[in-house]
Parts: C-alpha cells; sequence; structure tokens
C-alpha cells in the first residue's frame, strides 16, 4: 500500500458512493488505475465495506450515550460479547486497557429505552459495574481515519 492508496481511501472514507472518475481527478491518476487500486484494496480486505452514516435524530434515536463496563473476570468475556453484539442499540464495542474493560456507544430512542438497555447490560453474568455518559453534541465523526503514516 502505497501514498495513491491512502489517496485513493481518503476520498472513499468521505463519500463512498464517488465514481472512480471523481476519484480520478481528485489523486491525478487514470480511472482505470483507480479501479484496479480500489479492487486490489478490496481483495486485500483493506476496504472491508461500503456504507452510510445516519442522522441518528431524523431517525428516531434522540439519546446517544456512552457507557464503561467492567466485568468480574475475564471469563466472562465471550457471554459478555455475544449479549452486547446482539443489541442494535449498542452500535460499538471497544475492549479497553484501564479502569474499565469495555466502551460502549449506545444510540437510542429515549432515555427510557437507555434504561432498559442500562438494566439488561447490568444483568448479564460477571458485569461488576458501569459508567454511563449522555452525549451532549457530536462535534466531529468518522467511520475509519485515513491518514499518511
Amino acid at each position: 500500500m502505497d501514498s495513491m492508496d491512502l489517496s485513493i481511501l481518503k476520498c472513499l472514507s468521505e463519500n463512498s458512493r464517488q465514481s472512480a472518475t471523481q476519484i480520478s481527478r481528485t489523486v491525478h491518476l487514470s480511472i482505470a488505475a483507480v479501479i484496479e487500486r480500489i479492487r486490489k484494496l478490496e481483495r486485500n480486505g483493506i476496504i472491508r465495506q461500503y456504507t452510510i452514516i445516519a442522522d441518528q435524530r431524523r431517525i428516531g434515536n434522540e439519546v446517544t450515550a456512552l457507557m464503561e463496563v467492567s466485568l468480574e473476570h475475564p471469563g466472562y468475556y465471550e457471554e459478555f460479547t455475544r449479549a452486547i453484539k446482539e443489541n442494535d442499540s449498542i452500535v460499538a464495542c471497544d475492549y479497553l486497557t484501564g479502569d474499565y474493560d469495555f466502551m460502549l456507544k449506545i444510540q437510542t430512542r429515549s432515555s427510557e429505552t437507555l434504561e432498559q438497555i442500562h438494566r439488561m447490560i447490568k444483568s448479564i453474568k460477571g458485569v461488576s459495574s458501569t459508567k454511563t455518559y449522555f452525549v451532549l453534541k457530536q462535534i466531529k465523526s468518522g467511520l475509519t481515519a485515513v491518514t499518511e503514516a
């Protein structure tokens, strides 16, 4: 992977619906070369999917929260992650170092539905503590950072 591949990835991360023609103008490479590089990035698993970023409020999710979760013991990892993957309102789950084991991002309709999710998480075997933060305003959003090394 070289700087040209990174430039193409940056274009796609800004708008995955850009045509190869648009990308070729931006990166100053032929359309055929852009298409071939994109196919190679897909084959090598660097591009895993094309997606959208939806306006959560417009689709009815008024509440975004971050929740730190600690487990009593690492032996509960599999059961916990399985339960988290089954809940569509939990849109991200990261395994951490530090005081807590996981950071969850939750997008849901209301504080009442957040409370239901909180109770569900607390009831998962092995969960010892949680700490929840309401997101007041999203300042920056992105799926993948594409930067040159």
